[in-house]
Order: C-alpha cells, then sequence, then structure tokens
C-alpha cells in the first residue's frame, strides 16, 4: 500500500507552492500528496503537513470551522506532523496576535517582534514583518546531535522568512533551530512526532526542498 502525505486545506495556507514543493520531493520517496480538503483525507494519511498564512485567529477560527481541528489533534498525537509558518505558530498554547489560543501542543507563546529604534548591521533600520533570508542554526539542548529531520542539511543554511511574529517556546528543548533578527528567536520547534518551521521550506530553494523529503522519511 503506497504511503500519503496530506497537506490540510483548512483555507487559510500557502497550499498550492507547499503541495507542489512536496509532490516535487514525493514523486521519489514513493509517496502520494493529498491537497487534503476533509478530514477524512487527513485522517487516512500516513503523515501530516499543516501550512498557515495570515492571522492568528482567522486561522484558528477557520481551523475549527473547516471541521478539520480534530483530525488535525489526531494527527499531532499519532502521525508525524510537519507545520509551516503559522502552522508552526498554532502549535503552541497561545499568541500575543489578538489574543489568540493556540493548539497546545507544545508549551509556549507566540509573540510579536519589538525592534522599534534597533539598527541593523548594515545600518538601516530592523522592519517588521521580517522578510528575507536568514541562516538557521541547529540548536539541540539535551539531546546528542541535531534533530533527525536536518538531515544532511547543512547547519546555518539559508531559509526564507516572512513573518511578524515568532515562536517562543517555554521549554528550550523543544527549539530544534534558532536564527536572528534582532535577537536570537527559534526557527524551528519539535516534541515527539511534530516539527515545524518558522520559515518557509517551500521557498527556500534545495535546502527547503531537503527539508521536505527528510520529513518524509523520518520515523519518530
Amino acid at each position: 500500500m503506497k504511503k500519503t502525505v496530506a497537506v490540510v486545506d483548512y483555507g487559510m495556507g500557502n497550499l498550492r507552492s507547499v503541495t507542489q514543493a512536496v509532490m516535487h520531493v514525493a514523486a521519489d520517496a514513493g509517496v502520494d500528496v493529498v491537497w487534503a480538503r476533509t478530514p477524512a483525507e487527513v485522517m487516512a494519511a500516513e503523515r501530516v503537513v499543516l501550512p498557515g498564512q495570515g492571522g492568528m485567529r482567522d486561522c484558528m477560527r477557520e481551523l475549527h470551522d473547516s471541521g478539520m481541528y480534530g483530525a488535525v489533534m489526531h494527527a499531532a498525537q499519532h502521525k508525524p506532523l510537519m507545520g509551516v509558518c503559522v502552522g508552526m505558530q498554532m502549535l503552541l498554547d497561545h499568541s500575543e496576535e489578538l489574543d489568540t489560543p493556540c493548539l497546545g501542543l507544545i508549551p509556549g507563546e507566540v509573540v510579536k517582534f519589538e525592534l522599534g529604534g534597533q539598527i541593523q548591521p548594515d545600518g538601516s533600520r530592523y522592519k517588521v514583518p521580517q522578510m528575507g533570508w536568514n541562516q538557521v542554526w541547529h540548536s539541540n539542548l539535551g539531546h546528542p546531535r541535531p534533530h533527525p529531520v536536518w538531515g544532511d542539511v547543512p547547519d546555518g543554511s539559508y531559509f526564507y522568512f516572512v513573518h511578524s511574529y515568532f515562536a517562543r517556546p517555554s521549554d528550550a528543548r523543544h527549539s530544534v533551530g534558532e536564527t536572528d533578527y534582532g535577537q536570537r528567536f527559534s526557527a524551528a520547534i519539535a516534541r515527539d512526532n511534530i516539527f515545524a518551521t518558522q520559515f518557509h521550506p517551500e521557498k527556500s530553494a534545495d535546502h527547503g526542498l531537503a527539508l521536505y523529503r527528510n520529513f518524509l522519511h523520518w520515523k519518530p
């Protein structure tokens, strides 16, 4: 039986580019990609990708209104799940954005950049939202080696970010990748069968594709 990965369509994600990127790497892995529009498609998949973009309150409302909430929570307990951008932020307890409760799967908060008056090394002011390429450093506090989804992606590789808020996990061991934009913050978080990135792998060239490929082979 061929394995499947479901990209969750709950009305709030960059579905086309995420799906195309996952399809690109899935072809060589013998994995079918499902653009999942029903809870049944999410439940039937072997692993799940949860994208997200836009406002946190809108994303959480649409996840509930679409009927996908229960299927995503089931996936988070029983199969490999990868969150992307706001899909990563949704995994935490709470977001400062419109005081929004999130999924509570990884303890922590989502907070807004406060970079007023800070100057970048090139003399320009930090802008919010951050839009651009950042180096991401593997962090493995409490673990003997970097998270397996990093695989052969070199430490310090560049990935593409677009965001005004960032994740602040309560337990530093759940931060498995970090970057700098006015301050150090988590660029990737993980717990058990969950791995998630603040950056967009589908917009991050070969290293981003490698991350999706590694997720398809990951056995948590």
